[in-house]
Order: structure tokens, then C-alpha cells, then sequence
């Protein structure tokens, strides 16, 4: 899998052509928004969860969000426990810095954080740690074949998050 295997998915909606590649890492939210010249929460970042029984569940969440585990547990029904780096490429075929709900190595089931809800377009990640594409989130929702809208996060909510975000980018941080 690979960046290959997502411009494949994307050639479903004649897209693969908008897949950005970069000169530089876009494996972190901050790499990413700094490589980009957006604010950190507009990178959208695919989290891996064990799940119940063999296959992984993914959460796309606003690149300042962390995962809330009270509200996770209320939403799945278990405990939010993060995939191994070797799960994560075996689940999705996507290495740490990659990862995305797209070109997938295996059929996994996909959920959109209402984080990402305040923004027109989002960054995700393109299957290689230097690479993403800029989609709205009706397209996110549609090419990564999204289950649902979820509310998993925390500590996006606050007013100044996409201030501080800003900041924080210009500085490196």
C-alpha cells in the first residue's frame, strides 16, 4: 500500500491528480501545516483503534484534538486503545505518518470526528509522510467511506484553539 494505492482510490472520482507530494515531512500535524501553510487544526489526522474482534476503526479528527476517553468509550462501547506502529501498517497499509481512511489494506471501519466540523476543507494525510489533499468534508466523508459522524475529542472546543494553533505553527511548535 502506499500513496499509490490511495491515488487509486481516488481515481473513483477522477482525483488522484490532487494529491499533493512534498519536498518536505508531513508526517506530524505540525510538519504538515507548516509544509502546507495552514493552521494545525485544519490537518486531519486518522487515529488507529483496536477494535472489537481482528480489524482496527479509524478516527479522522481536526489536527488539534485529542482523543477524549470517556466520550470514547461511550461512543464504541470499550476502551480507546491505540494500535501498535507494526498494527497500524499491517491494519491499514499506511506507515505512522501516512496513515489515512483511504487505499486501505484492509476493510475498516471509518468515523469522522465533529472536531473537523468547523472548517470547509481539511487536510488528510496520503499514505506516505509526505503527502495530502485537500478535501471538503463532504468529500472526506464520501472517499474515505465514513461510517458516521462521532464526538470522541476534546480540547478543540476552546475559544483561541485556532489562534494559539496559528501561533504555535509560525514558531515550529
Amino acid at each position: 500500500m502506499c500513496i499509490e494505492s490511495v491515488k487509486s482510490h481516488f481515481k473513483r472520482w477522477d482525483r488522484e491528480g490532487d494529491v499533493m507530494e512534498f519536498e518536505t515531512s508531513s508526517a506530524t500535524v505540525i510538519e504538515a501545516a507548516v509544509t502546507i501553510g495552514v493552521i494545525p487544526a485544519r490537518i486531519a489526522k486518522t487515529l488507529s483503534f483496536r477494535g472489537e474482534g481482528e480489524h482496527a476503526i479509524l478516527v479522522v479528527a481536526a489536527g488539534d484534538a485529542k482523543v477524549d476517553n470517556k466520550k470514547f468509550r461511550q461512543v464504541f462501547g470499550f476502551k480507546a486503545r491505540m494500535l501498535s506502529p507494526e498494527e497500524v501498517l499491517e491494519q491499514t497499509g499506511h506507515a505512522i505518518g501516512g496513515v489515512c481512511p483511504f487505499g486501505l489494506a484492509n476493510d475498516l471501519d471509518v468515523f469522522l470526528d465533529v472536531s473537523m466540523k468547523r472548517f470547509e476543507s481539511l487536510f488528510p494525510a496520503c499514505g506516505s509522510t509526505n503527502s495530502a489533499i485537500e478535501l471538503t468534508l463532504a468529500e472526506l466523508f464520501e472517499y474515505s467511506g465514513a461510517k458516521g459522524w462521532v464526538d470522541v475529542c476534546k480540547a478543540w472546543e476552546g475559544e483561541g484553539n485556532e489562534e494559539t494553533a496559528v501561533g504555535n505553527a509560525v514558531d515550529g511548535i
